[in-house]
Parts: C-alpha cells; structure tokens; sequence
C-alpha cells in the first residue's frame, strides 16, 4: 500500500495568491495552474487580463512540472536538436511542455504537486511560480 502526499484545495490557494502578488507587482495578468503529484488539476486562476491562450498552457506547464517531477524549463534545456531528449515535448499529446514557467512543489523533499504561469516572458512566469512556492512554504 501506498501513501501520497499531495497539495490539498487550501494549499493550491495558497501557491495561487503568492503566484498572484507576484504578477501584480510585475504588472502581468497571469494564469495560474495547481496540480496534484500526478499532474492532475487541483485550482486554476486566469486573472483579469491574462492571455486566453495562456490558459491551457499554464496548465500544461503544472501538468509537466508536477507529473515529470521537473521544471519545464529544465526540459528546455535537453530537448535541443541533437540531444537525446530531442522531440520530448511531443510527448502525450503535446502536453509536456518545454517553456519556462512549470515548477514541481516540494515538501520534505517529496513532490506534491505542480505549478504552472503563463501570459509573461518565460522569466516572468518562473518568477511569478517561484514565489507560489515561496509563499506556500511560508504559510503551510
């Protein structure tokens, strides 16, 4: 038998306000995806502004952070022509994807979910996740 942990509704309101001060600050409306260790989403927010098409794309960028237990950006980097990762971001269905902006949420060293920005530069979107986190380990 197993034991998971996982991010409860609580904890993705959480790593959604942090993310949310940050775009506020930086002036970019974002969309904000929540998964669980599994990929699967827990909340999502699309504030006033953020980019309609930026809508599935942070969550596909939760998606692959939390599922793959990896930063999307870190895909980015070895998935370059030539490398043995080249085409990855093909994979299931064109859902994993490579743009910067999907962070794994870690606690105790365990992933336990996934968060997913889109609508700003990839910085801006790594920037935005890193302080979801940031505020999440805070406050939990």
């Amino acid at each position: 038998m197993l034991t998971i942990n996982r991010l409860s509704i609580d904890d993705a309101k959480l790593l959604i306000d942090g993310a949310r001060i940050k775009a506020t600050e930086i002036g970019i409306p974002m969309c904000i995806a929540i998964v669980d260790e599994s990929g699967q989403l827990i909340a999502f927010e699309r504030m006033d502004g953020g980019k309609v098409t930026s809508a599935i794309i942070a969550q596909d960028k939760a998606f692959t952070a939390g599922g793959a237990r990896k930063a999307t950006h870190e895909y980015n980097a070895v998935c370059q022509p030539g490398n043995l990762a080249f085409g990855i971001h093909t994979a299931i269905g064109g859902r994993l994807c490579v743009v910067g902006g999907g962070l794994p949420v870690f606690v105790d060293g365990e992933v336990v979910g996934g968060i997913g920005l889109s609508s700003g530069t990839p910085q801006q979107d790594m920037d935005c996740a890193q302080a979801g986190i940031d505020h999440f380990l805070a406050n939990c």
